[in-house]
């Protein structure tokens, strides 16, 4: 990635082979749509897993944590190999990737064993990087508006994929006697993505020539992990905020991401060109990035968890089983599929600024909603809906004004950046949601008690309007002209 002021004009590539473009959009769909199910398979079942790996309620936040860490190593990396390499024959290794490691967790029935098989599927996080440079290279591109409309398409396949997932795990572990059965789940979704796309996805010829940054990937990886653990487990039993074990690798994490912006600042093909960042849009796409994911994978596993757990038996949630919270995180997921959708006709109506502010405030407001009015499930089911309407504004928004910030020819390091950063975001707010966990659960339960909740509940409110306020700074080219 060059510098605002010298950067190249765009590289238009060619395809080796004509794919009829409805192929092609189909085929970066279903890959979407297997990731979705990849993620969204566990909700239903995270309840019950509880009895069945012998865990708390605040280890299964591990479960979301270990999958973003990985994430966080692995997009840099893929996301630059497809641009030096190609975009379909990265995707293929990245699919074969992410299908061994759902075979682990078919497999698993411990929990370090699901952690492993969550790590390489966290590998997942490249395949929306390297699918926007199919999309945006492919000889019909298209114009800046057909790449936006493309692009909401493969988010709502994502959402529509969350769905399916979790829809389909809950339909499979309500009719077993164990939920460890629906842990197959992913690997049939990722085996048939990876066959269908494998003969349609066109590859580019044209390439920008260069190498990949592997000290800059390995210093960026090793210092966010370093960073989230110390974040992400401070206050713990072991990891107490003064011990030195906290300490010592909060600091090491800072020291480490230090030297990683050093490195990158001196290399001639930086695994991200840090100098973008004193772009002002740049940083304010970061920061409402960062701050959306905070909210929604922080919450992830506190609403399943909240929806399975018996009011008996703790005087709070619904005691759903498998099904009913699959049906019950619909409106979430289908209301974000919907903002998805809409956000392109919504920015070309009130701009690009105004869709992030609204997008935020509906995060925040749904989260609220959730918060004064948990008792009721309709009303319950009300603030997920507005907080997933909100989500998809922004799943939308910000990886279009990612993507658009950049040339052609780091099409994938600029999607590949902003999942980077949603993944950095939903790490700390997984992080953060463990920390409050295991402060309110009483020894020797595996539960937290309502206070978990709450404040989990206001932490986000509050770091969405944190977002809805960054948005106002957002500045359309032709403000910047003026």
């Amino acid at each position: 990635m060059t510098d605002a002021g010298t950067r190249t004009a765009p590289v238009h590539r060619r395809a080796v082979r004509p794919v009829p473009a409805g192929a092609v959009i189909a085929s970066v769909a279903l890959v979407e749509l297997s990731s979705g199910i990849t993620q969204g398979f566990l909700s239903p079942l995270l309840k019950g897993l509880t009895d069945t790996l012998k865990v708390t309620a605040a280890d299964l936040n591990w479960i979301s944590i270990a999958n973003l860490l990985a994430s966080v190593a692995f997009t840099p990396v893929l996301a630059r190999m497809g641009d030096l390499y190609g975009h379909r024959r990265i995707l293929r290794w990245n699919l074969a990737l992410v299908l061994a490691g759902s075979v682990l967790v078919g497999l698993s029935r411990s929990f370090p064993v699901l952690l492993a098989g969550q790590i390489l599927q966290g590998a997942l996080a490249g395949f929306f990087p390297l699918l926007v440079g199919i999309l945006r290279n492919r000889p019909d591109g298209g114009d800046a508006a057909e790449s936006r409309r493309g692009i909401s398409h493969m988010v709502a396949a994502l959402i529509g994929g969350l769905t399916l997932g979790l829809l389909t795990s809950g339909i499979i572990a309500g009719s077993v006697d164990s939920p460890t059965a629906a842990l197959w789940v992913p690997a049939i979704g990722v085996t048939l993505a990876l066959v269908v796309t494998w003969p349609l996805l066109p590859e580019s010829q044209d390439r920008p020539g260069g190498s990949v940054d592997w000290a800059g990937g390995a210093l960026l990886s090793l210092g966010l992990v370093a960073l989230m653990l110390a974040l992400g487990l401070g206050g713990t039993p072991g990891w107490e905020w003064t011990s030195t074990r906290t300490l010592a690798t909060l600091a090491g994490g800072v020291l480490v991401t230090a030297l990683w912006v050093l490195v990158e600042l001196r290399t001639a093909e930086p695994m991200i060109d840090v100098r973008m960042f004193r772009l002002r849009n740049v940083v304010v796409v970061s920061l409402v990035t960062l701050t959306f994911s905070f909210s929604f994978f922080g919450l992830q596993v506190a609403h399943s968890v909240f929806l399975g757990t018996s009011p008996a038996e703790t005087g709070y949630g619904f005691g759903y089983g498998p099904v009913a919270i699959s049906l019950a995180l619909l409106p979430n997921l289908l209301a974000m599929a919907g903002g998805a959708l809409l956000a392109p006709a919504v920015a070309a109506r009130i701009t690009d600024r105004l869709t992030l502010v609204t997008g935020s405030a509906l995060m925040a407001v749904g989260y609220g909603t959730v918060l004064a009015v948990h008792t009721s499930a309709p009303l319950f089911f009300l603030g997920t809906a507005l907080a997933g309407l909100g989500t998809g504004f922004l799943q939308h928004s910000t990886r279009t004004l990612a993507v658009e910030s950049v040339p052609h020819d780091r099409t994938s390091v600029g999607s590949g950046i902003n999942e980077l950063i949603i993944n950095v975001g939903g790490s700390l707010g997984a992080a953060a949601v463990l920390t409050v966990f295991a402060g309110h659960t009483p020894a020797g339960r595996a539960l937290p008690d309502l206070g978990a909740y709450t404040t989990s509940w206001v932490l986000c409110v509050a770091v969405c309007l944190v977002g809805a306020a960054a948005s106002l700074l957002y500045r359309t080219p032709t403000e910047d002209a003026r």
